[in-house]
């Protein structure tokens, strides 16, 4: 027989273990709604996403894991640009053989296809820079906002300010030393740092406006002063075309980095926006990025 104090826990831990087992078999206690989605599984060795309003983490997988980011570094590129004071978006930067020979050096890399001699207004290089992935316009961008007597100092010091914005937004797994992905071993960031960075930079209009491009056609000045019309630039980001609500934000590519996507869309109000990093193909990039998104939507 059980009496006293001990007997009265007893019977009441006994009770509320049977009220417990009802409610839990019809149901009233259970944790998952029923319309709670599955994390999905993708490919890629990272992932993130989050909700943009309220920087909530809705996916994480390897998301604080340092690596090579291709051309989303460009995503940097852009903001150090447009971050700078009084800037003048149709100011002129008249196209070097510096920026075409280094192209050639690092074995065609994406380029934008600008022309020796032709000048090009900033606003047409971020188009430049983010649909065709222009490596060529990132070259141009970084000499004309870095500091500096030479071009080698210039573009040092425009590095620096990527990094000097990357320890400003608290991106404490970044670091860049190059102005376009094609990094010397210590360029690299993570699937989380990334997407917070994206939604730094798609508070800036001209970013949105520019990432959300399918297409632009750029006319330019020639050296003799005529007026060039380029070939169209089309936006590497296959999420444009293929997903509801897509607004952005840039593909990256490479032997270290892989196949990676910065991404984001809005449905019903609410934009979503993410990374996956060292994916394995193109598709499977697109496919990653897709899961995500639909995930994101569902959380």
């Amino acid at each position: 027989m059980i009496t006293g104090i001990k007997g009265t826990r007893l019977r009441r831990a006994a009770a509320a273990a049977v009220t417990t087992g009802a409610m839990l078999a019809t149901g009233a206690l259970t944790a998952v709604p029923a319309q709670a989605a599955t994390a999905p599984s993708i490919a890629a060795k990272g992932g993130y996403v989050m909700n943009n309003a309220t920087g909530t983490s809705l996916y994480t997988k390897a998301a604080d894991t340092r690596r090579s980011t291709g051309s989303t570094t460009k995503i940097m590129t852009a903001l150090v640009v447009l971050k700078q004071p009084n800037l003048n978006l149709d100011s002129k930067v008249t196209i070097q053989k510096a920026y075409s020979d280094y192209i050639v050096d690092n074995n065609w890399a994406s380029n934008a296809k600008l022309i020796v001699g032709d000048k090009v207004t900033v606003r047409q290089l971020l188009y430049g820079l983010m649909l065709p992935s222009g490596c060529d316009a990132a070259y141009a961008l970084a000499d004309k906002f870095g500091s500096g007597s030479t071009r080698a100092a210039r573009v040092k010091s425009f590095i620096g300010k990527m990094n000097t914005t990357a320890k400003g937004l608290g991106l404490k797994n970044t670091h860049f030393d190059s102005f376009d992905g094609i990094g010397k071993g210590a360029n690299y960031s993570t699937p989380r740092d990334l997407t917070k960075l994206a939604g730094s930079a798609m508070k800036n209009a001209t970013f949105r406006t520019v990432v959300k491009t399918k297409k632009y056609t750029a006319k330019t000045t020639t050296k003799s002063g005529g007026t060039r019309t380029m070939a169209p630039w089309e936006n590497t980001n296959p999420l444009l075309s293929s997903y509801t609500g897509a607004i952005g934000v840039k593909t990256g590519s490479g032997p270290e980095a892989g196949y990676c996507l910065v991404f984001a869309a809005t449905r019903n109000g609410k934009t979503v926006i993410g990374t996956v990093l060292s994916s394995t193909n193109a598709t499977t990039r697109k496919s990653d990025a897709t899961k995500l998104l639909n995930y994101g939507f569902a959380k």
